[in-house]
């Protein structure tokens, strides 16, 4: 991403209700897999400014790796661990952590090839380990927020489970998010379909009002709610996927460590 998108997310994600509800839907998804008790050793695999370090230490101990350096310069307030190095090479040895995140990161055009980046994924997770993998939804919603963040792609479960698979990662738990806030997304980027985008194109993440922000944020909430409940979202502005390495003894797909 460019420089200034860095900076915005640093400036905004304490704060912004998307950040905090994606957190509270995350943490739903967690609490559901690992072990309250144990220490788990966790991997943020792009970490961008790290805001969710924090959120991720109530599990274990985290370690924060992300290719731009001003990212890492506005992550190191967290106080974790950090490595700057692209998701495609992850500089740690097999079997290293028990839970590696992944936040908007595959999608980015400094990903090329998804496959490598879960494989590597794959290769620092323990087996029995967990994957969390959070990717933008469906190309009818690309628009200019894709543009400035240097998006290369969206995605649905069938094309995450495809990859997934054939990464040796089982898909435990799937749901679209951001679901009841589809609609306006979807006008928003249906407007946008009428002018291209502008040089110097910005991302969404500029801070709303307080009370729109708050509302905002409650309705995430709301998802995460029926989340820890069991429940699903058939569609999303976002996709939310849960996945596990196979433990000792399963085959390893070709390629895969």
């Amino acid at each position: 991403m460019e420089r200034s998108e860095y900076l915005t997310m640093a400036a905004v994600e304490a704060s912004h209700w998307w950040y905090g509800g994606m957190r509270a839907i995350v943490r739903t998804v967690l609490d559901g897999a690992l072990e309250p008790a144990e220490a788990h050793r966790i991997l943020d695999a792009g970490c961008g400014t790290g805001g969710n370090l924090a959120a991720l230490a109530r599990y274990g101990s985290v370690t924060g790796v992300d290719i731009a350096e001003v990212a890492l310069e506005h992550a190191r307030a967290a106080g974790a661990p950090l490595a700057r190095a692209s998701v495609l090479a992850l500089p740690f040895a097999d079997h290293a952590f028990d839970l590696v995140t992944s936040f908007e990161v595959l999608y980015h055009r400094a990903v090329p090839i998804e496959a490598i980046a879960l494989a590597e994924a794959r290769r620092v997770l323990r087996p029995g380990g967990w994957l969390v993998l959070r990717l933008p939804a469906f190309g009818w919603l690309r628009g200019h927020h894709d543009v400035a963040v240097h998006g290369r792609r969206r995605y649905t479960i069938a094309a995450a489970g495809r990859m997934l698979a054939a990464a040796g990662l089982s898909l435990e738990r799937w749901s679209y998010v951001n679901a009841v806030l589809l609609p306006l997304a979807l006008a928003q980027r249906l407007g946008e379909r009428w002018r291209a985008a502008p040089a110097g194109a910005q991302s969404d993440l500029t801070l709303p009002p307080q009370p729109i922000n708050a509302l905002l944020r409650c309705a995430l909430l709301g998802e995460a709610a029926w989340l820890a409940r069991g429940g699903r979202f058939p569609v999303g502005v976002s996709l939310l996927c849960l996945a596990r390495r196979e433990a000792d003894g399963a085959a390893d797909p070709k390629g895969a460590r």
